[in-house]
């Protein structure tokens, strides 16, 4: 059951970036110009493999922080290669999944630096692994890598723009392009906090997977929301967009009735889900992990008030907060 999912939307750090992620300006994805260009259709997220264009790109720099980057402006090659420069051991990347990248794209051909994001803790990129939103070369950049792991890609226009280019970022008909990509977790990754007495205990698994709780007592009347893990990232606003991992329990029983963990990554708006899920994440910062417990008036209502399962429930949430747009 999907309570509170809304539409995977992008998070970018400017309109540019989302243009060049998108393949146009519309956030359409592109239509193939070139007579050897890659149908969507057709595409294998997750068969990029290493080349001689792409071990030879040298990328120098610890993982999350800006690289310095260096190829032979021209450099292409006949499908999208990917080299791994830093391997990950967290979840991978696999067609559907969300993503949250920090990156810097090089037109391949001329060797100037197209976009930036997501390193030295600026704003990350949001990205799908689905040829239907984006370039084909980049979904098979960060197709089936794992978290944590840096990979660097030379995409073919074929791949890329193909023979329309996208002016709007300088990029010419027929141009390649070079990607640095770090694959950034996909969990909470703040300060832990002390446990709230009388609140679920939370535990969890490696790939930060969440098991919780529920105490033998009554269920609080009112709103209650602890910081269990303190992020340092912008905070959510009443309004915005927010990428989280989640999981949903009843109080009365313990029982999982939504989650996120195992799908990937999901957007909400924070005008789309039940008051007291918005009211306990307003103002908690990105990078925290939070637990929320919603009393009925601030969920579904009282019981027999709707026609919903959960009306009469005190629900019990933890959010790891991943991206604010």
């Amino acid at each position: 059951m999907r309570q509170f999912r809304n539409s995977v939307l992008s998070i970018v750090s400017a309109a540019a970036v989302a243009a060049l992620l998108a393949g146009c300006s519309t956030g359409d994805a592109p239509e193939p110009t070139s007579p050897t260009a890659t149908t969507a259709a057709a595409v294998d997220a997750c068969a990029a493999k290493a080349g001689s264009a792409s071990d030879s790109v040298n990328v120098a720099g610890d993982f999350g922080v800006t690289p310095t980057v260096t190829f032979d402006p021209g450099i292409t090659a006949d499908v999208t290669q990917r080299t791994e420069l830093i391997s990950g051991t967290g979840p991978q990347m696999a067609a559907g999944q969300t993503a949250i990248v920090a990156f810097a794209i090089y037109d391949g051909t001329t060797g100037s630096l197209v976009q930036t994001a997501g390193f030295d803790g600026a704003r990350p990129a949001v990205i799908s692994v689905d040829t239907s939103q984006y370039i084909v070369g980049l979904v098979k950049t960060i197709g089936c890598a794992t978290t944590g792991s840096r990979v660097v890609s030379v995409v073919p226009a074929s791949e890329g723009f193909g023979d329309s280019g996208q002016a709007d970022l300088g990029i010419a008909a027929g141009d390649s392009l070079v990607m640095v990509m770090d694959v950034l977790p996909v969990q909470a990754t703040g300060v832990d906090q002390p446990a709230v007495e009388g609140l679920p205990v939370v535990t969890l698994a490696s790939d930060g997977a969440p098991t919780i709780a529920v105490p033998s007592t009554d269920a609080p009347a009112e709103l209650q929301a602890a910081v269990l893990k303190k992020g340092d990232g912008d905070p959510v606003a009443e309004g915005s967009t927010v990428l989280v991992q989640y999981q949903g329990v009843k109080w009365s029983t313990g029982e999982v009735f939504d989650q996120t963990w195992g799908d990937g990554p999901t957007t909400l708006s924070m005008t789309n889900v039940v008051p007291g899920f918005s009211q306990g994440l307003v103002g908690q910062t990105t990078g925290s992990q939070v637990l929320i417990v919603v009393p009925p008036a601030l969920g579904y209502g009282e019981a027999g008030s709707g026609t919903n399962e959960l009306a009469g429930e005190t629900l019990v949430f933890l959010i790891d907060i991943l991206a604010v747009g």
